[in-house]
C-alpha cells in the first residue's frame, strides 16, 4: 500500500497553493507538476518555473515533472537531462512524444514515469529493466464521463506491475478544484465527486496502486489527516453519523471478522464493548440499507451488542437496531474493509479520531 499522498502543483495557482503545501509535512513525498500547459507560457515562464521548483525543493518535496519533447527548448535548455538538473527535478513524466530508446536512456539516470494507458507489456518490460525507478502513471481526466472504467484500470495495472513497473494514479481533491471545469481530476470516473479519503483507499486496497497523487491543487486538512493515519497506522477511518446514544463508538479501533460475508462487515470487538453497559433495548428496527450501521439488541441473545456495517440492502429485523449511516461521499469505503483489516468510525466534521 502507498505510504504517502502525492500532491499536484500548478504554476497559475501556485501562490494560493504555497500555504497548504508548506503546512503539509512533505517528508520526501512527490509533487506532480506539468511543464507543458500551453496557457501558462509567457516571457517570464522560465523564471517562474525555476522559482516554483526551488520553493518546492526547499519544502522537502520531490518534484516529478510532466514534460514533452519541446519542454527543454521552451525553458532554454539543450535537452531534458539538462532541464532536470537545472530545476532539481526528482523525476520526469514523459509525454508520448519520447521514443522508447530516449525513455530508457533517461531511466538509467533518474526516476522516469510513462503513460500507463498507452504502454504495452513489451515496452513495460524493456523500461523496467532500464532503471531502478520506472513508473507508469495513469492520466487524470478533467472532463466528466471520460475517466477510466474499473476493468481497464485493474487489468492495465496488473499487467504493468507484472512487467516490473510501479503504477501510480490520481484522485480528486475536495477544495480548490482545478479549472476550467472544476469537476475534479480523478483517474477513475467512479471517483469523481468522492471524498479524497474514499478514492485513496479504493485505489490502494482494491486496485493495488503503488503510489497515488491528488490531481487537484486543493485537499482539505481533514482529508489529509485521515489519509495519513491510514498510511502510517493501517487503520482505515470511516466517516459515519451515529445516533446520540452510540457516539462512544467513535474512534474505537475494530477488526473486520475474518469470516464476515461479503454483504456485511462484522465488528470483531463490538460484543465485548457492549458487555460493559446495560442490555441493548430494541430501537430503530428499520430497513437496513447499504451503508447502515447496526447493532444487535437483547432479542438476539448472546449476539447482543454486535455491530455491523451493511454492504447490501437487508430487511428490517426486530432484533437489529439501526444506529447510524456512512456519510455521503464515503460509500466506497464499505468495499475497502477486507477480512482481518482494522478500521474505526470517525466524525466527518472533525479531525478527532
Amino acid at each position: 500500500m502507498p505510504d504517502f499522498l502525492g500532491r499536484s502543483a500548478y504554476l497559475t495557482e501556485f501562490e494560493k497553493q504555497k500555504a497548504p503545501l508548506a503546512a503539509c509535512p512533505a517528508g520526501g513525498a512527490p509533487v506532480f507538476i506539468s511543464l507543458h500547459i500551453g496557457e501558462e507560457f509567457a516571457p517570464d515562464y522560465p523564471t517562474r518555473v525555476g522559482e516554483m521548483c526551488g520553493w518546492l525543493r526547499r519544502q522537502g518535496w520531490r518534484i516529478l515533472a510532466d514534460v514533452s519533447e519541446v519542454t527543454a527548448r521552451q525553458l532554454g535548455c539543450r535537452d531534458i537531462a539538462e532541464l532536470a538538473q537545472r530545476l532539481g527535478l526528482w523525476g520526469l513524466r514523459l509525454d508520448d512524444g519520447f521514443t522508447l530508446e530516449e525513455a530508457c536512456a533517461l531511466a538509467a539516470r533518474m526516476p522516469v514515469a510513462v503513460n500507463a494507458s498507452t504502454t504495452t507489456e513489451q515496452q513495460a518490460r524493456v523500461l523496467a529493466a532500464a532503471g531502478p525507478d520506472v513508473i507508469a502513471i495513469h492520466n487524470f481526466y478533467p472532463r466528466p464521463e471520460t475517466g477510466l472504467d474499473p476493468d481497464f484500470l485493474r487489468e492495465s495495472t496488473r499487467m504493468l506491475q507484472a512487467a516490473g513497473m510501479k503504477v501510480y494514479a490520481f484522485i480528486p481533491g475536495d477544495e480548490g478544484l482545478r479549472g476550467p471545469l472544476h469537476a475534479g481530476l480523478p483517474t477513475l470516473e467512479a471517483h469523481r465527486g468522492a471524498a479524497p479519503l474514499a478514492a485513496f483507499a479504493d485505489l490502494a486496497v482494491n486496485y493495488g496502486m503503488d503510489g497515488i497523487f491528488a490531481g487537484d491543487p486543493g485537499v482539505s486538512a481533514y482529508q489529509l489527516g485521515q489519509i495519513a493515519r491510514f498510511c502510517t497506522e493501517g487503520v482505515l477511518p470511516v466517516p459515519v453519523r451515529l445516533t446520540a446514544d452510540w457516539e462512544e463508538l467513535y474512534g474505537k479501533v475494530f477488526t473486520c471478522r475474518p469470516d464476515s460475508p461479503r454483504w456485511l462487515v462484522r465488528f470483531q470487538e463490538s460484543r465485548a464493548y457492549a458487555k460493559a453497559g446495560p442490555p441493548v433495548q430494541p430501537d430503530r428496527c428499520e430497513e437496513r440499507r447499504r451503508g447502515s450501521i447496526t447493532m444487535d439488541n437483547c432479542l438476539y441473545g448472546r449476539y447482543s451488542g454486535e455491530v455491523q456495517l451493511i454492504r447490501q440492502d437487508l430487511p428490517a429485523d426486530e432484533k437489529v437496531n439501526v444506529i447510524g449511516h456512512i456519510q455521503p461521499g464515503y460509500e466506497l469505503l464499505m468495499d475497502c474493509i477486507r477480512r482481518g483489516s482494522r478500521f474505526c468510525m470517525v466524525k466527518e466534521d472533525t479531525c478527532e479520531l
